[in-house]
């Protein structure tokens, strides 16, 4: 009762593929596969491309038009 056989598990396998279509599982498999790796090159290297002092960061240039830049203040 616990436990499913492989049968239960061919059974949903079958629904989600008519459900999603085998297109958009495999583009779900690929961008899945890229994530892992990025994320694995990510921890092997290191290395952050951003500055990590303070003041860099606060005087850094951002590319992205959409950013918004605010300064905390604190209660008085």
């Amino acid at each position: 009762m616990g436990s499913f056989s492989i049968w239960h598990w061919l059974i949903v396998l079958a629904i989600v593929v008519l459900v999603f279509g085998t297109k958009k599982l495999k583009n779900i498999g690929g961008d899945l596969g890229s994530a892992v790796k990025g994320f694995k090159d990510g921890m092997r290297d290191g290395t952050t491309s951003e500055p990590t002092d303070p003041q860099k960061v606060a005087n850094a240039t951002r590319d992205d038009a959409n950013t918004v830049d605010v300064e905390t203040k604190t209660k008085s």
